[in-house]
């Protein structure tokens, strides 16, 4: 970071301070010397900023290292990120079940856990549910509430900024649900809402199937699809926020409704839940003829829904998640597909989190908004973007 001259002394304290931080979070502990020589700094200014983040709570004295000592015979004090500082919250929004996930500020996940819910569920219960399951994991790490600096949410549907449910046909009275004002009721914090498949891209960019890549499509496959899209490493929603709402290609006459595909009689599957569909999917296992057309039928519509979409953003990396993470099947004809029409067919991939994808998300959008906290300053001065780094 280049050196700056003149202007305001408290934002040269606020850069040089977010620059320590940094460093501090990054490394583990170091010495003065060591902070020194990484951020450029003079010792009395790093002296000072240490100083000052004890105070914040965001520093502490470290431990020496072991074998670690001086001529004096006392080891140079050492100082760490306080990743207990405050917490964060990561939660999943489903038709079926809600889970929570918590984590310090590194990011480093201290619990999890989910509760069932039921599909017919109203919104009121639902969000019972959700409280429920947060507070369970929050007591089992033996964190407080008050200890939030922020939480995450991944729910079905076209989130607006304000995390208000513009349009959510997968849940009983979503659509048009204050989400973010009806959770932050509940937590004193920022709440940050994110569409579930837009939450699970994310997760796979930080620690899943993705962290090697900057342009991916993650497809959350399920009744109806969603995908969740990293251009250039970051997520790419749409000027409405219904980028990658795959599922309502059949509304243009592309291919029949998700009841008519996956029925293994003459009329529709009724219910539309995750449990019939398990149940045809058991049977095409098993050897029925009528389950294995079904069968066949959507994997063929969920290649052609997501080639659609490769076609538009010719994304590096394609990973597959939701129900599909156990269908081996879906992977060569997704290849093969993709092969015909693509210039340079991107990889494809199962997803390496699975079910905990959304919530993993979830939490990373909060360590997002905590890091901008921490780190404005500095990202400001230097152009830099951590968003989902």
């Amino acid at each position: 970071m280049g050196r700056l001259t003149g202007g305001d002394p408290s934002l040269l304290r606020r850069i040089n301070s977010a620059v320590v931080l940094r460093a501090l979070r990054e490394a583990g502990s170091l010495t003065l010397t060591d902070l020194t020589r990484t951020t450029g700094l003079s010792r009395p200014t790093v002296e000072g900023v240490v100083e000052g983040l004890a105070e914040t709570g965001l520093v502490a004295e470290a431990a020496p290292e072991e074998g670690e000592t001086r001529k004096q015979g006392r080891p140079a004090r050492r100082f760490r990120f306080r990743a207990e500082a405050g917490h964060l919250l990561g939660i999943e929004i489903g038709p079926h079940r809600v889970a929570a996930m918590v984590a310090g500020l590194d990011g480093e996940v201290l619990g999890s856990g989910s509760l069932a819910v039921s599909a017919e569920a109203d919104a009121d219960e639902r969000l019972a549910r959700v409280r429920a399951v947060a507070d369970e994991v929050l007591a089992g790490a033996g964190v407080a509430h008050g200890s939030l600096r922020a939480v995450g949410v991944g729910s079905p549907g076209i989130v607006e900024a304000d995390g208000t449910v513009r349009l959510g046909t997968a849940l009983p009275q979503w659509t048009g649900l204050p989400l973010g004002e009806r959770l932050r009721c509940s937590y004193s914090c920022p709440v940050l809402v994110e569409n579930d498949a837009n939450a699970a891209a994310v997760a796979e960019q930080w620690k899943g199937a993705a962290t090697d890549s900057a342009d991916v499509v993650f497809v959350l496959a399920g009744l109806s699809p969603g995908a969740g899209a990293l251009i250039g490493g970051r997520l790419h929603r749409g000027f409405g926020g219904a980028a990658g709402e795959i599922g309502a290609l059949h509304l243009l006459g592309l291919g029949a409704t998700p009841e008519r595909l996956l029925s293994t009689t003459d009329e529709p599957l009724h219910p539309l839940d995750e449990r019939a569909v398990a149940q045809v999917f058991a049977q095409a296992r098993l050897g029925d003829a009528r389950a294995q057309e079904a069968v066949e039928r959507f994997i063929l519509r969920l290649v052609r829904d997501v080639a659609t979409l490769v076609l538009a953003l010719d994304p590096e990396l394609v990973v597959i998640g939701g129900w599909a993470t156990g269908l081996d099947s879906v992977l060569d004809p997704l290849r093969d597909e993709l092969a015909r029409y693509c210039l340079r067919p991107p990889r494809v991939t199962l997803s390496l989190l699975g079910e905990a994808a959304v919530a993993m998300g979830a939490l990373r959008l909060a360590l997002d908004h905590v890091e901008e906290q921490l780190f404005a300053v500095e990202r400001t001065v230097t152009g830099r973007d951590d968003r989902t780094g």
